[in-house]
């Protein structure tokens, strides 16, 4: 084989190598780091065992207060508080289960600051479509005022969220729907970054694993906690997972 030929071959493999690491599918902590001792769903302790496990992204929950704050929580109405239809104060006075207040979403980044995670950050749908376009404007600008623009994905169930935080995060930011109800032409169509769907959408459409990548997508499923689920995600080329089991699936993924 001559130095041409040695030259060639080597660039395809580097190339090749290249390529299935760009493919390697990445860990998101669904609500945070939160089956260990000490955390809480949605809990700061969450995003900082999250980072502590280096875990691709930590996902939280974000709710605008009637008093137009924003507080990190999941459920719509936790411990007998509904988030948008009180204020902050009442929302941060509610006790998670490892003894940390509910946090407001200042208190959540402030965190994230020092910490090297993403910050995969869901807006809930909320009644109005003017109550969410509040809270992409809030979010937006405290993200960006916060210096974290570049570490902060955003994933909603509501469409007209989604259109917002397309419309007003700096171009390029990754934006993903939730949903599962749209085609990969479709989000392609909107400027989505690809969908984030529940696992059972990809494994009765497993063709648009790979119609996402042709369009320059990425892919994401949640929430992703049995072996056998996430060894047929990565067998897919899922691009990210997001699972309560995150040691789990890194195991796995160290295995590959």
């Amino acid at each position: 084989m001559n130095l041409k030929s040695i030259t060639l071959a080597s660039a395809l493999l580097l190339s090749a190598c290249g390529a299935m690491q760009a493919q390697k599918t990445q860990v998101i902590a669904h609500r945070g780091y939160w089956k260990t001792d000490g955390s809480a769903q949605n809990s700061i302790a969450a995003l900082v065992k999250a980072d502590s496990i280096n875990c691709y992204g930590s996902e939280f929950d974000v709710w605008l207060t009637t008093d137009n704050k924003l507080v990190v929580n999941h459920d719509e109405t936790f411990k007998g508080v509904t988030m948008q239809n009180a204020t902050s104060k009442v929302c941060t006075a509610v006790e998670l289960d490892n003894g940390e207040q509910l946090p407001t979403l200042q208190q959540y980044l402030d965190k994230a600051q020092n910490l090297k995670t993403r910050l995969i950050l869901e807006l809930k749908a909320h009644k109005t479509p003017e109550q969410e376009t509040r809270a992409v404007e809030g979010i937006v600008k405290m993200i960006k005022d916060m210096g974290l623009e570049k570490r902060t994905e955003y994933i909603t169930f509501s469409k007209h969220a989604l259109k917002e935080f397309i419309r007003l995060a700096p171009k390029g930011t990754p934006v993903y729907y939730l949903t599962g109800d749209a085609t990969p032409a479709e989000l392609k169509e909107w400027g989505c970054a690809g969908p984030d769907y529940h696992f059972s959408v990809f494994q009765k459409n497993p063709e648009w694993i790979k119609e996402c990548h042709k369009l320059g997508m990425k892919v994401n499923a949640w929430t992703v906690n049995e072996p056998k689920d996430m060894e047929w995600l990565i067998a897919q080329g899922a691009d990210f997972i997001t699972t309560n089991e995150p040691v789990v699936l890194e195991e796995i993924l160290k295995k590959k």
